[in-house]
């Protein structure tokens, strides 16, 4: 998987976890984890920034 940003705000988020003493795997993670999970009756809404399917 990749995911694209531009330099610098890869050095942003560098820095950033840094500070935190986390690496830029684990501020992601905990980002996806604090998401709120679909609902079932959700599905037929396209998350935000996605091409509708």
């Amino acid at each position: 998987m990749m995911i694209r940003l531009s330099q610098k705000r890869y050095d942003k988020l560098k820095l950033y976890a840094r500070s935190k003493e986390k690496t830029v795997t684990q501020l992601a993670e905990d980002w996806i984890d604090r998401l709120p999970s679909p609902s079932i009756d959700d599905e037929s809404t396209p998350l935000p920034n996605q091409p509708n399917s």
